[in-house]
């Protein structure tokens, strides 16, 4: 995340960049800071494919945490 790296879902990361040979410079960066059992892939799309990317959600509702009420003085 410190190389601009944003959380696409959990374990999936995704980072922009503006030409293959940018994108050669992070996967060559990755790697040297691959931990020991570290295992990661890479799949390189273009800008046209990932906005084709098709995103559902469920219908049901997460619950809110409960919010203590707050008394506000003047």
């Amino acid at each position: 995340m410190q190389d601009g790296f944003s959380m696409f879902q959990f374990s999936m990361y995704v980072r922009h960049s503006a030409s293959s040979e940018n994108a050669d410079v992070h996967k060559r960066r990755v790697k040297t800071l691959l931990p020991e059992h570290g295992k990661v892939g890479i799949l390189q799309i273009t800008d046209k494919q990932f906005g084709q990317i098709e995103l559902f959600y469920g219908t049901k509702k997460h619950d809110l945490p409960d919010v203590p009420q707050q008394l506000e003085l003047f």
